[in-house]
């Protein structure tokens, strides 16, 4: 229904760019729901840092699968992913992050926060590429993958909320950076779709760039952090449950 309705909506003029622009914003926009579970909490307990970088995880992990598996080109598809680690690699090295310890709530420079802010900005990147690169592919397959990072983007403000107030911010600030920090999401995934889109040859390369990019950040950051926080057992369950979850969804939906 969803992908009927977005068809219609271009068929009657609406510009395939400004709906990416609208979705992928609604999704950056989410992120603000991540600070409701820290109302009245100065301080949240470690175990929900480690479930939602979980959640997190298991989303991103969900994503990744279903949008590569629209993909039928193998080679151009691994050679992306490829890219993708390398690429994720290279700007964490650059912008200096690429050793920094996550999740800490007490200790750290004066700068902690707003390196931790620079890492959400990073992460968002690699998610706007699979954004447009969903929407090029299908209208209603790119709507539900921008609703599956969404969710991601809520549990991930989670944690960069819980970081920022242990850095002397209101909740509130906490919350609009947390949406701000999904700012370069917005301006990846409606370039990535205008690109796609007038070039559709290079959609696998594109795919498998954001799949290795966001694997890697699954694999090298969200599930160590999570370890740090709860037990293996749990992490493990409640990855696995988000993953289950986007993939069932996709699959009522095809």
């Amino acid at each position: 229904m969803v992908a009927v309705a977005l068809r219609r909506a271009i068929l009657q003029g609406v510009n395939g760019t400004l709906l990416v622009l609208l979705l992928a914003s609604a999704s950056a926009v989410a992120a603000a729901v991540g600070a409701l579970p820290l109302l009245g909490r100065p301080r949240p307990p470690r175990a929900w840092l480690g479930w939602a970088n979980a959640v997190a995880a298991g989303t991103m992990l969900g994503a990744s699968y279903v949008l590569t598996s629209v993909v039928n080109e193998s080679w151009p598809l691994a050679v992306g992913a490829a890219l993708g680690v390398l690429f994720t690699h290279w700007t964490h090295a650059v912008s200096g992050t690429d050793s920094l310890e996550l999740n800490r709530l007490e200790g750290g420079d004066p700068t902690y926060g707003y390196r931790i802010f620079m890492v959400g900005m990073l992460h968002s990147g690699t998610e706007g590429v699979a954004i447009g690169a969903a929407f090029a592919t299908d209208l209603g397959f790119g709507t539900f993958l921008a609703l599956a990072i969404a969710v991601h983007n809520v549990a991930e403000a989670t944690i960069l909320v819980s970081v920022l107030r242990a850095q002397g911010l209101l909740l509130h600030q906490g919350a609009g950076l947390a949406v701000a920090a999904n700012v370069s999401q917005v301006l990846m995934a409606v370039v990535t779709f205008a690109v796609l889109d007038a070039a559709p040859a290079i959609v696998p390369w594109a795919a498998g760039f954001a799949m290795g990019g966001m694997v890697n950040l699954v694999l090298v950051e969200l599930l160590p952090e999570s370890y740090r926080e709860s037990g293996r057992t749990s992490i493990a369950v409640v990855s696995v449950l988000a993953l289950a979850t986007v993939l069932l969804i996709r699959g009522a939906l095809t």
